[in-house]
């Protein structure tokens, strides 16, 4: 018998075979092809199934929490949330407790007395070591991230450091796990968040871990560190001062970027062990290594101006560990609203019981891998881990060489599939996959262009730029719909010239079926051909992904592969029936289901992180574009619309339901509109608070030698991009707004902003006024400058050197070198000091400038920028309020707050400089 060719789907053969007899040869009907039109509401449905699954998958994996538990109910052993917020209860309780405030000091005392209780409290066979570790002075000099282009100098810090040991076992002490967050705040929050939780749950974990450290093989250190809003200058100090950091050989660090919800790993390894065993044993396991990508990139590129601990744990100590933090709400970060109300019951009971199962197994283990040794070795080819939860109830973790050979396997095979395909298929097949790729291009094009097109015009319209930070639904109108309009109009021009196409073919190989049957027939080739284009796209990422070991490159395997497979099993067949049919409504439930469980709720979770970090994205006011926070946020959803609804959308097209979807999406964006415009829903709230800063500023720079008046007046700025023409209607006080007056506030400059016009003499005073005098100026060959520097007041300062005259520089207290010679970087030409301490830190330097050869030539070139003709440019910072500043911060209206950051002035700010020709 005659064996029947095969053929690749969508291609139509007029080969007849053999046996007449097995085959039904009478030609289709019109009404047998349109009665296997896909029915309006199944598309319908299915796009209500994906938005109501999408939602219950992250509301299961991010917002469903465990139950808290009472002292008696989780025992001596156990964790228990009711008893950590006590904790967080009495440290909320001082108020803002940054370093050098008397808040501090009392939290210190809080933790210590804690800490002493658990020594106390603790099994017989268990040592519990308390340290009062002080640190009279250190330089963070890492170079990368937050540090590039710094140095960050501390002095007079105090920190709590907790050693429980074994007593019996005499090893333990030489290999121990630490466990790290910090006590201080910033100056604009009482730090709730962050982050008195993550000491509570410290406090509570070691209550805990001192009942169950008789059966340890490894000490575990509890280290609650001060001065980590200011650079993380307390694990620095910690890792290059203290005895007991020789030990430590995992690092595990708990911050927060918002308030409550889960706590997830974002940041893992370098080395897997850590990672491995805590997917073993946790409970309620939370990470994601999409996060980690994506933020060590922004780190290291400086596009975040943020860092952790375990920066430092792991880029100076050499150490591999974990990383969590807080992510909820992440709009109240560093304001007002970091309080006790909006932290989410079961919080702390997730992080503990989560943490207190990795300790207890992880301290047990005889041999924890000496991570300072496999850190220099990472370079040489190091396996990482690949690792992601599901729903926050499993965990998957797999190896980054194990990820090479299963992503290679996947894209030979693939390879070999569609090789084989188009061969099978000849030309037309070749021409038909190009077009179905051209319509997921045009499908890209079109849904940024309206999304972002929209990020583009809503600050025209809008009161403020950013009118969704309060209501974070309507980026679902305002960005969600121009975006899936955008992406179904674009695949359905594609869809067009792919039909067109193939209904030429099809008159050459039909000839004898109707033209309207010929059409149809070629709407479903084309609908399977725009299906298998979202293949050929996660393909591609696949592609990319592998190449550059990406380690989130798992989602594009799996958005690949169970579509692929769904396909494969239920639409290919070997039969000789030529005639495309409708894709079936179980492909798309079995290929899109698994993908969706993994990636839904993460990618929804990532949109929400943008949201919140909008208030704070204009880290220079009014340097940056008021649609760029938008576009970013529209970027993102396009893309995710496009990468995960291009299965779903292929189908739409032979149905009647793209004109409902039209409609639909017209409406929503309509509704969205029509609220941002009519005011009905605020951008800000009480809750969800507009991020500002009022400092009363005494200028004097330029006045270098001259005995000229110092200018003084309250400034005003913010950084959530947008106008500030609401809250000053309300303030008052005679402020006056524009760009007009750039400010250079050393570590950042204000290019808009509000500021009063008369001179405010009261709550300062000239002895408060910095001091820069040149001791000595050798101009020989190789020049140097002594220049003493008197803080008077301020034990918080900023220091600019321009790196384009000053090649290296040293800087010294009355008592010891701070920054020796060596090892700078600059950003921008300058390179910044920051400099905090406690109340005994010093106020009088000495600092030694080493001149470049080429100074002079240099300030010709750039005698065009504004700044070029200043040598050093300093701001010291004093946490106290002038009697304008406090008016002004009483009439501030209810939606904003202050905003506190390393490199943001404190509410009374002195600006001095020293000029290049002094």
């Amino acid at each position: 018998m005659a064996r029947n060719p095969i053929r690749a789907p969508g291609t139509v053969s007029s080969h007849k075979p053999s046996d007449v007899s097995a085959v039904d040869e009478r030609p289709p009907t019109t009404d047998s092809v349109r009665r296997t039109k896909r029915s309006v509401y199944v598309i319908l449905a299915l796009f209500v199934l994906v938005i109501n699954g999408c939602w219950a998958i992250h509301h299961y994996q991010f917002e469903a929490m465990p139950v808290p538990l009472t002292a008696d109910q989780a025992g001596k052993r156990g964790f228990s949330e009711e008893e950590a917020m006590k904790h967080v209860e009495a440290l909320a309780g001082l108020g803002p407790h940054p370093v050098g405030s008397d808040a501090l000091d009392l939290a210190l005392q809080y933790v210590l007395g804690v800490a002493e209780t658990i020594k106390k409290t603790a099994h017989w066979e268990v040592d519990v070591q308390v340290d009062f570790f002080h640190v009279s002075s250190g330089a963070n000099r890492l170079a990368s991230g937050l540090f590039k282009g710094k140095t960050l100098v501390y002095s007079d810090l105090n920190h709590i450091v907790l050693r429980i040991v074994p007593k019996y076992a005499s090893e333990a002490e030489e290999n121990a796990i630490l466990v790290s967050s910090h006590i201080d705040s910033v100056v604009s929050a009482e730090g709730a968040g962050d982050c008195s939780s993550c000491v509570a749950v410290m406090l509570e974990l070691a209550r805990g871990i001192s009942h169950w450290a008789h059966g340890f093989k490894n000490a575990v250190i509890f280290l609650f560190n001060t001065g980590e809003e200011e650079g993380l200058n307390g694990a620095h100090s910690f890792v290059t001062q203290h005895p007991w950091s020789d030990s430590v050989r995992l690092a595990i660090d708990l911050e927060a970027m918002g308030i409550g919800g889960k706590s997830a790993i974002f940041q893992a390894g370098p080395h897997p062990w850590a990672i491995e065993n805590f997917a073993m044993v946790a409970k309620y396991p939370s990470a994601q290594i999409l996060a980690q990508v994506l933020l060590q990139d922004l780190y290291s590129s400086g596009a975040i101006k943020s860092g952790t601990d375990f920066q430092v744990y792991k880029e100076l100590a050499g150490l591999s560990g974990l990383d969590f933090a807080y992510a909820d709400n992440t709009a109240v970060y560093h304001t007002k609203n970091d309080k006790l109300k909006l932290l989410k019951p079961g919080s702390l009971q997730h992080l503990g019981e989560n943490m207190l199962a990795f300790l207890v197994h992880s301290a047990a283990f005889s041999r924890i891998p000496n991570d300072k040794a496999i850190a220099g070795g990472q370079k040489a080819g190091q396996d990482t881990a690949v690792y992601f939860d599901i729903l926050g109830t499993y965990m998957i973790v797999f190896r980054q060489r194990f990820a090479n050979l299963l992503y290679n396997s996947v894209i030979m095979q693939s390879l070999m599939i569609w090789t084989t395909s188009l061969l099978m298929g000849g030309y037309s097949a070749a021409i038909s996959l190009a077009l179905s790729c051209l319509s997921v291009i045009l499908m890209w094009i079109c849904s940024l262009s309206l999304s972002v097109l929209v990020a583009f015009i809503l600050p025209l319209i809008s009161s403020t730029p950013a009118p969704f930070v309060s209501s974070p639904w309507l980026v679902f109108g305002l960005f969600a719909a121009p975006a899936l309009l955008g992406a179904l109009t674009g695949q359905y021009l594609g869809y067009q010239i792919l039909h067109t196409y193939l209904m030429n073919v099809s008159s050459r190989r039909r000839g004898n079926l109707s033209q309207v049957v010929q059409a149809d027939l070629a709407k479903l080739d084309a609908e399977r051909w725009l299906f298998k284009s979202g293949l050929v796209q996660w393909f591609v990422l696949l592609l990319i992904g592998n190449y550059y070991k990406i380690g989130s490159s798992y989602l594009a395997l799996v958005w690949l592969v169970s579509p692929a497979f769904a396909y494969g099993l239920l639409e290919a067949t070997l039969s000789p029936a030529r005639l495309p049919k409708p894709l079936k409504t179980i492909t798309l439930l079995m290929g899109l289901s698994l993908p969706f469980l993994i990636s839904a709720g993460m990618f929804i979770r990532l949109a929400g992180t943008i949201i919140g970090t909008v208030v704070r994205f204009d880290r220079n006011p009014g340097s940056t574009p008021e649609w760029l926070g938008n576009a970013i946020l529209a970027i993102y959803i396009a893309v995710i619309i496009c990468l995960t609804l291009v299965y779903l959308l292929s189908c739409v097209h032979f149905s009647g339901a793209k004109t409902s979807i039209i409609l639909a999406t017209c409406l929503l964006f309509g509704l969205s509109i029509a609220a941002v415009l009519s005011g009905i829903i605020p951008p800000f709230t009480e809750d969800t608070s507009r991020a500002v800063n009022v400092v009363h500023v005494v200028d004097t720079t330029g006045t270098y030698g001259e005995k000229l008046e110092p200018s003084s007046y309250v400034s005003l700025f913010s950084t959530t991009p947008g106008k500030l023409t609401k809250e000053i209607e309300q303030i008052g006080e005679g402020f006056v707004c524009g760009r007009d007056k750039v400010l250079d506030f050393v570590t950042f400059s204000v290019k808009y902003g509000c500021w009063t016009e008369d001179n405010v003499r009261s709550g300062w005073s000239e002895l408060d006024i910095p001091t820069l005098h040149v001791e000595s100026d050798t101009k020989a060959d190789d020049r140097n400058t002594q220049i003493s520097i008197d803080t008077k007041s301020s034990i918080r300062w900023s220091l600019a050197i321009n790196t384009e005259e000053i090649e290296d520089f040293k800087l010294k207290d009355s008592t010891e070198e701070l920054i020796p010679l060596g090892g700078k970087s600059s950003v921008d030409g300058w390179h910044i000091i920051q400099f905090s301490g406690g109340k005994n830190a010093p106020k009088t330097f000495e600092l030694s400038l080493y001149w470049a050869n080429n100074s002079t030539k240099v300030i010709q070139q750039n005698d065009k920028r504004t700044d070029r003709h200043l040598l050093l440019k300093l701001r010291t910072d004093v946490d106290r309020l002038t009697p304008k500043a406090e008016r002004v911060l009483e009439k501030l209206p209810s939606w904003c707050s202050l905003f506190g950051k390393s490199t943001s002035p404190h509410t009374l700010a002195f600006l001095s400089s020293l000029p290049v020709n002094f």
